[in-house]
């Protein structure tokens, strides 16, 4: 089963990580929370979810992680301002590895610069700057890229989400 690196700050969009990451456990997969401090706690923007962090991110290394999970909300922005969560996503995308990326999910692989030459979905805000990172936008449920990457735009996605995830990671 697949280990499953979550990264995570408050402010993320509740359910878009609850659902998944619950779906990814009943599959049998570890989801580990990732963010500046383990052990601290982050709160979603619903207030409907909070979550203590597994690890710091200066104690993974994407080496360590199957796969990279990236709940959408304002988290992804907040995420991408720190260059050690950017250089994280970048590694999975740049080894090929699976990387799941829904709502503003992929502000951190704009930020990343791992969306050049990718077709992938998001929110509908973040559509242009997806397009001037040199992605190919498609306004679906969900897009999956390259047998790796698995984008989606908004809560009503997840159930699709999740099946394009798990479909990679079995």
């Amino acid at each position: 089963m697949a280990k499953i690196a979550t990264v995570l700050t408050s402010y993320f969009e509740d359910v878009e990580f609850t659902d998944p990451a619950q779906s990814f456990k009943e599959a049998g997969h570890e989801v580990v929370t990732i963010e500046k401090e383990a052990g601290s706690q982050v709160t979603g923007k619903q207030g409907e979810a909070t979550v203590t962090i597994d690890k710091s991110i200066d104690d993974v290394s994407p080496q360590d992680f199957d796969a990279l999970f990236i709940p959408g909300g304002f988290s992804p922005d907040l995420l991408r301002g720190d260059e050690r969560f950017v250089a994280f996503a970048k590694s999975f995308m740049d080894d090929k590895k699976p990387v799941f990326s829904i709502c503003h999910g992929p502000q951190l692989l704009i930020t990343a610069k791992s969306l050049e030459g990718r077709t992938a979905t998001g929110f509908t805000s973040i559509k242009v700057d997806m397009e001037y990172a040199g992605a190919t936008y498609k306004d679906e449920e969900v897009v999956v890229c390259g047998n790796q990457l698995v984008t989606s735009r908004t809560p009503d996605d997840i159930p699709a989400f999740t099946r394009e995830a798990l479909k990679l990671l079995a």
